[in-house]
């Protein structure tokens, strides 16, 4: 058990071993990814459609035009699902506000036994939502001299040094938005909307992937809400 011991838990320069060494991830910067060997990626939230409920000729033209988006793709794309326990609080504190505003005694305690009921069932039934993206990436191509990621994150702090990185950052992240307009076209086609997250929502769903077990606190941004670019 002395493996365990925290005093082995450090690395040379006597500092505790961090998680972070684990993580790929090295910044969110203005709704985009950068990842420590200098890649960049941007995150497409995906609503989803009842695919089973369409007619024959929708289902095909669905389909159809899927088929164009993969085969218009010269670049790799990652799509994850990701489900989680569905989070009821905000529908609750909804109905408690409704209740306050209520003057009906009667509708009142009606209200009241609703919200207990859907309390219980979110409960019991353990309900999961899913939500949908869509991973774009970005490499950018690296000279002889330096990487990205050293002109990027270079050791110089002079005022033109920064004025460079981010030039050069702002560069790359254009080249990386042509191909999330690009993945917007192709699948707007099936009839799903998508919206990148901002650097707030890439944040939390980094967490929320690092931190399964509490994932159902946290809300990201609602697929209904979601406007096609």
């Amino acid at each position: 058990m002395e493996s365990l011991h925290a005093k082995n838990l450090t690395n040379q320069s006597g500092e505790g071993l961090s998680t972070q060494k684990y993580v790929d991830v090295e910044e969110v910067r203005d709704g985009v990814i950068v990842l420590k060997n200098g890649s960049l990626r941007a995150v497409l939230l995906v609503s989803s459609i009842n695919f089973d409920l369409k007619a024959t000729e929708e289902q095909d033209s669905i389909i159809s035009q899927y088929q164009n988006f993969l085969n218009s793709l010269d670049f790799p794309i990652q799509i994850i699902v990701s489900s989680r326990k569905l989070n009821i609080n905000p529908y609750l504190d909804y109905l408690k506000k409704k209740e306050t505003q209520l003057t009906n005694e009667l509708l009142s305690l009606q209200l009241v036994e609703y919200q207990n009921f859907i309390k219980n069932l979110a409960d019991v039934s353990n309900i999961m939502s899913k939500f949908f993206y869509v991973i774009v990436p970005f490499h950018p191509v690296e000279t002889t001299g330096g990487g990205f990621l050293d002109k990027l994150f270079g050791a110089t702090n002079s005022r033109i040094a920064v004025s460079k990185r981010r030039e050069l950052f702002d560069t790359y992240k254009n080249q990386l938005w042509q191909r999330v307009d690009h993945i917007s076209a192709g699948l707007s086609g099936t009839g799903v909307n998508l919206a990148p997250l901002n650097t707030e929502e890439i944040i939390e769903l980094l967490y929320n992937s690092y931190n399964p077990t509490t994932h159902n606190n946290t809300i990201i941004k609602d697929t209904d809400k979601v406007e096609l670019r």
